[in-house]
């Protein structure tokens, strides 16, 4: 999420690249969006899934001969997508250990976006300090690694400007090169076939499609009832992605393949949905809301809301462990878009087999835990301190914070290498 810099009050039906940028409200609860043509938590249909994985054979009676066992069928993934190599298990190849040969010479480092700083900080993460800081362009949101792996995108949206651009950073080097001039980069991602990077314009309620190594622009879906679209993941076998509408508690559900809007979702209480992370599964997604402090629970395939998890004071983003067991929610410690210094910020600990909290690490003397990732090992969550111009890196095993000092207002780092293939954007979500 980030600042003022964007108008509610945007028509509708006239959103078009030159729209004129408004103020966002600062602490108010988010207005009420108009309503979609499906009634609240009712949807348009949602494109088939048709590569569920079978829920298992029931077991033989007592005294009887077992079946033999029957393997999961093959997931039905979308052309030029990777295989899914465990149907039940998307981050089987995001464990410790697993980093791309394409990737094993890159500098290990954890690279943080400076919003008010127009800059990035770069931290060794060997010694937890600050090895080098460059300018980027205006107000750089997020540090997004490529679908091939190959490229970390700074994405600058330009709060309240049209003069947005995405810097590139080469990972084998640690250094910045030319920026290239995109409208209004809050966040991307990339579909997982790696066709398409998908910018998302949230000023303009609008997903551009991109080539995502030139960024020339394909084509774009206009989500209108989506006010403040910024996070996003994918459906296990890619035909789907499901975005946050910060401002109205609502998601817009997207087909990735034909490039259109399926259809939204009202979720029932808090009204800011923030980050959004597919479970193991693939099917099953969960949704930060920092009103409702806790994570909502929504079917993907169905398009349903179906349970919530209480955590923390403003829920703000989600990261899977290292070995996929469970799921790290970071609170940011206040309902305001400007929240204050030293908030009761801290990180929630969600088991995915229970959908329990389990755990729960304050943020000593007080934070703002906002955007991040995991380490390649697994043992240091690594979050931006929003509010408090601080980096956090997180034992997960003791909660233990290391805080280093970086850039004015820190926003969504990330850490660099990482296991997995390819990523789907983000902070670096890898499969």
């Amino acid at each position: 999420m980030k600042f003022s810099r964007h108008a509610f009050v945007v028509s509708l039906l006239g959103l078009t690249l030159g729209a004129a940028p408004a103020t966002r409200a600062q602490e108010a609860a988010p207005k009420t969006v108009p309503a979609s043509p499906a009634a609240p938590n009712e949807t348009a249909p949602a494109a088939p899934v048709t590569n569920a994985p079978a829920s298992g054979a029931p077991s033989a009676a007592p005294g009887a001969s077992a079946a033999p066992a029957v393997a999961d069928a093959p997931v039905q993934t979308i052309p030029g997508m990777p295989p899914v190599l465990d149907p039940h298990d998307i981050y089987s190849e995001t464990v410790a250990g697993k980093i791309s040969p394409a990737i094993k010479d890159d500098l290990a480092r954890v690279y943080v976006p400076n919003l008010r700083g127009n800059s990035v900080s770069v931290i060794d993460p060997a010694t937890f300090k600050v090895v080098d800081t460059f300018k980027v362009g205006r107000s750089p949101q997020h540090v997004v690694p490529s679908w091939d792996l190959r490229t970390l995108w700074v994405t600058n949206n330009a709060e309240g400007s049209n003069d947005g651009s995405l810097t590139p950073i080469d990972p084998r080097t640690g250094k910045p090169g030319q920026a290239i001039t995109v409208d209004d980069p809050y966040n991307m991602y990339f579909t997982p076939d790696g066709k398409y990077a998908i910018v998302v314009a949230e000023a303009h309620e609008r997903l551009d499609f991109r080539d995502p190594h030139t960024m020339a622009l394909v084509g774009s879906v206009e989500a209108p009832q989506c006010k403040g679209i910024n996070h996003a993941d994918f459906s296990i076998d890619g035909r789907y992605a499901i975005f946050t509408c910060e401002f109205g508690g609502y998601l817009a559900k997207i087909d990735t393949v034909n490039r259109s809007l399926i259809g939204y979702l009202k979720l029932s209480k808090g009204g800011m949905p923030q980050d959004i992370l597919t479970a193991p599964d693939g099917h099953k997604f969960y949704i930060a809301d920092m009103h409702a402090d806790g994570v909502f629970v929504v079917d993907g395939d169905s398009f349903k809301e179906t349970g919530f998890i209480p955590t923390g004071p403003g829920t703000h983003g989600e990261y899977p462990s290292r070995d996929g067991k469970f799921m790290y929610v970071a609170n940011r410690g206040s309902h305001k878009i400007h929240g204050p210094r030293r908030s009761p910020g801290s990180v929630s600990v969600i088991d995915f087999a229970t959908d329990k909290v389990v755990k729960t690490w304050p943020i000593p003397g007080g934070g703002s835990p906002d955007m991040g990732n995991v380490s390649a090992d697994g043992k240091l969550l690594w979050l931006s301190g929003r509010f408090d111009d601080v980096a956090y890196a997180i034992d997960t095993e003791t909660g233990d914070v290391k805080k280093i000092p970086v850039g004015a207002e820190p926003h969504g780092l990330t850490v660099w290498p990482q296991p997995g293939r390819y990523s789907v954007g983000h902070t670096g979500i890898l499969r």
